[in-house]
């Protein structure tokens, strides 16, 4: 019996985003708890899943704002650990007119980034069913060594192994590393959502199927790939079985901030109920309509982690979207 459903590695940071204008005009920054490996968690937790984060944040006043946060939405903190010498990190979350985002980190470093392989609680790992992790805990070392050493305790342990390469450019040496580093992850998960973005700048085909493709030609392990679209909604590919089902129209985004995470907690909340198997287009399609609804949800919201929707909201979003 495993204690976890899932068990992410990655960041928990504070994403400053805009809540108003002082009375001087200028922007009224709000600290919400963020980092996409929590974002995820805490929709899973929300449905119902056991869920437990291992990363790194200062032993500061944000730190302490971030460790209560993860606790209060239901996941387990055990695996979280505090660095007396280098500050959370901080992501500040310019939002553009249409909701979509850019981001300024401060993370140079960030606690995020200290997190060593000795210091990894091993037992999480093996004791999960599903282990999740991205590549902004592969930036940089020692957390990248951290990051490859879980990889190496989930599959030894048997755990399936979820992928999202999240690629935040200025967060790289360089976009050849952020490659490398995006391959990697490929090789060592079965399960892969990647944006149409970073599709494109992969694999250098314009046309998604082409890239989609260009990914299972080079990396036979993945299962299942999730690819998300935006507005566009997002595509399915499981063995011969391609589906695509459209995003939620009518709903008043304000930010997209973990949108994608939202999308891809909704995905593994399926896999853990179905388990990873082929599917067919009717589950397949289910377990999207069921994903975009949730990200659609969380767009109208402002940080993502504290404010996972409830089962029972998704469904009646996807019953009054997708109704035939």
């Amino acid at each position: 019996m495993k204690k976890y459903d899932v068990v992410a590695l990655g960041e928990l940071l504070i994403d400053l985003t805009q809540n108003g204008i002082s009375q001087q005009g200028n922007p009224m920054l709000e600290a919400n708890p963020g980092g996409a490996p929590c974002n995820v968690l805490a929709l899973l937790s929300k449905l119902g899943h056991s869920t437990g984060f291992i990363g790194k944040v200062g032993c500061d006043g944000f730190g302490e704002q971030l460790c209560r946060a993860i606790q209060e939405v239901g996941i387990d903190h055990q695996g979280l650990c505090w660095d007396e010498y280098v500050h959370t990190t901080l992501a500040v979350v310019h939002t553009k007119p249409d909701g979509d985002r850019d981001f300024s980190f401060y993370r140079n470093p960030g606690a995020d980034m200290s997190l060593t392989a000795r210091e990894l609680k091993e037992d999480m790992i093996r004791s999960c069913k599903v282990f999740h992790f991205g590549t902004l805990s592969m930036t940089d070392e020692p957390v990248r060594s951290a990051t490859y050493q879980a990889i190496r305790v989930a599959e030894e342990a048997g755990c399936l192994r979820s992928f999202d390469p999240n690629l935040r450019p200025p967060l790289w040496e360089s976009l050849d590393v952020a490659r490398d580093q995006t391959l990697y992850g490929m090789a060592h998960c079965d399960i892969l959502k990647i944006s149409d973005n970073e599709i494109q700048w992969l694999t250098g085909e314009e046309d998604y199927d082409k890239g989609i493709d260009w990914i299972r030609g080079r990396f036979p392990n993945i299962q299942l790939i999730l690819l998300s679209m935006g507005r566009e909604g997002s595509r399915g590919y499981c063995g011969k079985v391609r589906v695509e089902v459209p995003a939620v129209a009518d709903v008043k985004a304000i930010e997209t901030t973990g949108a994608g995470d939202t999308f891809f907690a909704g995905v593994l909340h399926h896999v853990l109920q179905w388990g990873l198997r082929p599917y067919t287009e009717e589950e397949l399609g289910k377990m999207l309509s069921f994903a975009n609804a949730a990200a659609a949800i969380v767009t109208t919201r402002k940080g993502a982690l504290r404010v996972m929707p409830e089962e029972a909201e998704i469904r009646k979003l996807m019953e009054q979207a997708f109704r035939s």
